[in-house]
């Protein structure tokens, strides 16, 4: 069950029954393997939301009119598959309740059970820096490490790619993975590749998990595993435009607040407010 009594991600004041957008935190990061903390960040991304206006006017989008919920935290116990289980039953609920939920992590270990409860009939895009398609880690099937895959498992080969991927382990099986390196995106383009990549998937409905070490960490350098030659904010602000009306769902991962100088949670906070907005838009069929 949530946690209640806590601090609410700005503009979230509609009680849950009235809501179009929750927000749900998971402070967990029990498999993280270089530098842990994430389990703050649900915390640290809250307080950033307090910086911004409630317009977005490139949006011409006020949060006045979008009903937000703030769900609380999932308690952070146990071993890494209960709280896997944890997430898919709780992410159910809200998603059965005809909620489009943002689930701020915690490490990417909570997205395959978040993208199970969107349904198994989606396609999946994470954006990262790591490839993410061990079969385990550390004989850890749900680890970090791993979420690509079990991604995959859930979805289906061809219904899923990570974009922006810059680390590949010998033990990953790259070739039979489907992503767009950061190299390649640097060369060709951001909407060049992507638009390519997106032409790969079978199904419309997109859920889309935004590890936040996808980015560079010139920009976001308060993550676990950082990777240089990252994209860039400008680069997720336009995929998740790009992606629009296609949204099934969002998470973000992997934000660390102990090696954070508040940039990375202002991130973090500032791209889940662009996500309601622009899937709020694209809902009204404004433009």
């Amino acid at each position: 069950m949530p946690s209640r009594g806590m601090l609410r991600f700005m503009d979230a004041t509609a009680t849950f029954e009235d809501s179009e957008f929750v927000i749900m935190g998971v402070p967990f990061d029990k498999t993280t393997t270089f530098r842990s903390g994430t389990r703050h960040a649900p915390t640290a991304v809250r307080e950033a939301s307090f910086n911004f206006e409630k317009v977005l006017f490139e949006h011409g989008v006020t949060f006045d009119d979008i009903e937000v919920h703030d769900y609380g935290d999932l308690y952070e116990e146990g071993t890494v598959d209960e709280m896997v289980k944890s997430v898919h039953e709780e992410a159910k609920k809200i998603n059965s309740a005809g909620k489009f939920l943002i689930t701020i992590g915690g490490e990417h270990s909570i997205s395959p059970p978040l993208v199970r409860a969107v349904g198994e009939e989606i396609s999946v895009i994470t954006i990262d820096a790591h490839l993410d398609y061990r079969d385990e880690y550390q004989t850890l099937k749900n680890s970090h490490a791993c979420a690509h895959k079990r991604i995959e498992d859930i979805v289906g080969k061809g219904n899923v790619f990570a974009f922006g991927v810059r680390s590949i382990s010998e033990e990953e099986d790259a070739a039979s993975a489907l992503y767009a390196d950061a190299f390649r995106i640097h060369e060709q383009g951001t909407e060049k590749v992507f638009r390519e990549m997106l032409g790969k998937l079978k199904r419309k409905p997109v859920y889309l998990s935004l590890d936040i070490d996808g980015i560079d960490p010139a920009y976001a350098g308060g993550t676990g595993t950082p990777e240089p030659f990252g994209l860039t904010p400008w680069d997720v602000k336009k995929i998740i435009g790009m992606l629009g009306e296609r949204l099934a769902g969002f998470d973000v991962v992997e934000v660390c607040p102990p090696y954070d100088n508040g940039s990375t949670s202002i991130l973090a906070a500032r791209l889940i407010r662009e996500v309601i907005a622009v899937k709020w838009k694209a809902s009204k069929g404004k433009h």
